[in-house]
């Protein structure tokens, strides 16, 4: 089974900027996308950034032009930046992978989350 460990979440001042990293481990096989979604108290989980294997990038257009995703993929880790961070930004975001096993059995992994908490 593989897991997602994210960390680099804190606490910011609008207008700074924070790293988000999230590690994948265990028996990997494939991981087609990896992304960030954001759950805001009281709002739906959605999607903030995801990346593909083959570097194809696609962002929430609430964070397009501040955020940007990469991936490493020797390391199976993908990143966040986050840029002029905005109150609004406030939220427990969430490291998702969408894996592919030997037997070429997909299935979708999830990360614990880590706060990101931005004052005004």
């Amino acid at each position: 089974q593989v897991q997602l460990v994210e960390s680099g979440g804190g606490l910011v001042q609008a207008g700074g900027s924070l790293r988000l990293s999230c590690a994948a481990s265990g028996i990997i096989f494939s991981i087609n996308v990896m992304g960030w979604y954001r759950q805001a108290p009281g709002k739906q989980r959605e999607l903030v950034a995801i990346i593909t294997s083959g570097g194809s990038t696609n962002y929430a257009d609430s964070v397009k032009g501040r955020f940007s995703i990469s991936r490493d993929s020797a390391k199976s880790t993908v990143y966040l930046q986050m840029n002029s961070l905005k109150p609004e930004d406030t939220a427990v975001y969430y490291c998702n992978a969408a894996l592919e096993t030997s037997t070429r059995r997909t299935y979708t992994q999830w990360g614990q989350g880590t706060q990101v908490t931005v004052s005004s």
